[in-house]
């Protein structure tokens, strides 16, 4: 879709300086104080690769999105202006600045209204998409690996809130400023009851044996897209794939370790807590799988 497609409402838009933020179809980067998602946490987001001017993987992005909204029992926004607005600043980077590549985020909170826990019976969800350059990310973290480290911090056990991705991060905020290492790329998160679970932005996966194994989420933890997509690809190559509690212990003394998000791809684990671990035969099929899924998305 090219700018010109977009709606009339959008066209006082356009007779302004590109922007990055759009909240509610406008050019703007403020909210009200009295959005749920400022005031209490209530809402969801998605962060969403961009490359060659289009979104990777978003019918996943967006069946997660809708999978939230359910859950937290408000309604979804409306999913073609939503579209509307992705492409408005995708298109938008692309002719102002030739940026073909980038990362989208999606924030949707209940909306502004109400003050207390309780909601009000008419409120209309905010809706927040937001275009942010491609980060700096060195080519070493995906050719030799990375360095991560145990966190201090426990994660809660909240099924209702588990696989989703709410606004409620503060669990890893307070994990990622346990260090300032900045050979230390990435923090793993255990739950209280000593089970690995994550990173601070990754889902985790651990080669024991012959099988791959990534921690079952079903008390917390977000449930990623690329996560998703590798379990796929590892079954179509004939590997044996469980979701499982994992205990710390069985993460140190794996085979090899490697974390997944949509942004990062694959990130094999180097390093943890002075263990090293080798980049394995496994990891770099999968890492060759995940690329060409990536592009046929793009292409589809």
């Amino acid at each position: 879709m090219g700018i010109s497609e977009l709606p009339p409402h959008y066209q006082p838009v356009l007779g302004q300086v590109v922007t990055s933020m759009l909240v509610n179809g406008e050019t703007r980067n403020t909210l009200p104080v009295s959005d749920r998602g400022l005031q209490y946490g209530d809402g969801l987001f998605e962060t969403i690769a961009v490359r060659e001017g289009k979104t990777e993987f978003w019918d996943r992005h967006l069946a997660r999105l809708r999978e939230g909204c359910t859950r937290l029992g408000f309604d979804e926004p409306d999913l073609e202006e939503l579209r509307r607005e992705m492409q408005f600043l995708i298109n938008g980077q692309h002719t102002r600045e030739g940026v073909d590549q980038g990362i989208l985020k999606i924030i949707v909170t209940r909306g502004a209204g109400g003050r207390g826990y309780c909601v009000p019976e008419a409120i209309n969800p905010t809706r927040i998409v937001a275009f942010h350059p491609w980060p700096d990310i060195p080519e070493s973290h995906t050719r030799e690996g990375v360095k991560a480290r145990r966190c201090h911090l426990q994660l809660g056990r909240q099924s209702a809130l588990a696989g989703i991705k709410h606004l409620n991060r503060l669990e890893n905020v307070l994990a990622r400023t346990e260090w300032d290492d900045p050979e230390i790329v990435e923090g793993l998160l255990c739950s209280e009851g000593g089970y690995a679970i994550e990173g601070t932005m990754s889902n985790l996966f651990v080669e024991r044996g012959e099988t791959l194994v990534t921690p079952d989420l079903s008390h917390c933890g977000v449930a990623g897209i690329i996560r998703a997509i590798v379990m796929e690809e590892a079954r179509s190559q004939g590997l044996s794939v469980a979701v499982a509690d994992i205990r710390y212990e069985d993460v140190i003394t794996a085979k090899a370790l490697f974390l997944t998000n949509s942004i990062i791809g694959i990130w094999p684990v180097r390093e943890l807590e002075g263990k090293e671990f080798a980049i394995s035969s496994t990891i770099r099929t999968l890492m060759e799988r995940l690329k060409a899924r990536r592009r046929a998305d793009r292409e589809k």
